[in-house]
């Protein structure tokens, strides 16, 4: 059983996902623009056919993916972003990856230190917890929508490596490269996913509760607001319980 993104999991049931669409547009425009650095055509540019797939599921106007695209390849006047990661650990122990888009680096290294501090994290070095993750794909699917049996077998004969169980809804987890055909298999299955994204998953977790497991989701919450925050990530196993309230 590989391990399964728990985090994508908290971020879909805290509605975070859904809350801030400005937040989600500006994010996924900065990620075409900077996908299309390496090429303005989807068909030939994994990363930018993933991000514009993402811009399409949020339901983004054609014409500001275009723009974006045009930005990135150097067609229109843009703003240059730098990718800046960020390491280090959260309450209990559990393991942080941010991962930032930003046109002032002094600024973002500053606030992301500021923060870590704030809310009971410590920023680490380059490397520090990277090796705790690996880059998956994560589809969430209803349990309403499919039943497991059958979308076990759908997802595997498209190259999935688990299902599991995340309460109200499957979770499927695949490889990178697997992670489009799987996702247009589900699709054409006539399954609309909750949420979908290439991610970073942990191979192993650290259970928080009470008031370590509340810091947590304060500390996570407060990355996700940032407006130079593209992802977030934490190998935190947080009950539902937990997440609401202080």
């Amino acid at each position: 059983m590989s391990g399964h993104s728990k985090w994508a999991t908290i971020k879909h049931k805290k509605g975070a996902l859904d809350a801030k669409r400005g937040k989600i547009f500006t994010n996924l425009i900065k990620e075409i623009t900077m996908a299309a650095k390496s090429g303005g055509d989807p068909a030939m540019n994994p990363r930018l056919r993933t991000a514009v797939a993402a811009a399409k599921a949020e339901n983004m106007p054609q014409d500001n993916i275009k723009r974006a695209i045009q930005r990135g390849t150097g067609e229109l006047p843009g703003v240059t972003y730098e990718e800046i990661t960020f390491e280090g650990y959260g309450p209990g122990g559990a393991a942080i990856i941010v991962f930032t888009m930003t046109d002032n680096r002094n600024r973002t290294v500053s606030d992301i230190r500021h923060l870590f501090g704030k809310n009971g994290g410590n920023m680490g070095n380059a490397g520090s917890v990277a090796h705790l993750f690996s880059k998956k794909g994560s589809i969430l699917v209803a349990k309403s929508a499919a039943k497991e049996d059958d979308l076990m077998n759908l997802v595997l004969e498209n190259g999935a490596d688990d299902l599991s169980d995340e309460g109200d809804s499957w979770e499927i987890i695949t490889e990178p490269g697997a992670y489009e055909a799987v996702l247009e298999a589900v699709k054409a299955a006539g399954i609309t996913p909750e949420h979908t994204e290439l991610g970073m998953v942990p191979a192993n977790y650290i259970k928080l509760e009470g008031q370590q497991a509340r810091t947590m989701v304060r500390l996570m919450e407060a990355f996700e607001d940032h407006d130079d925050v593209q992802n977030v990530y934490s190998n935190a196993d947080i009950d539902e319980k937990d997440m609401e309230g202080e």
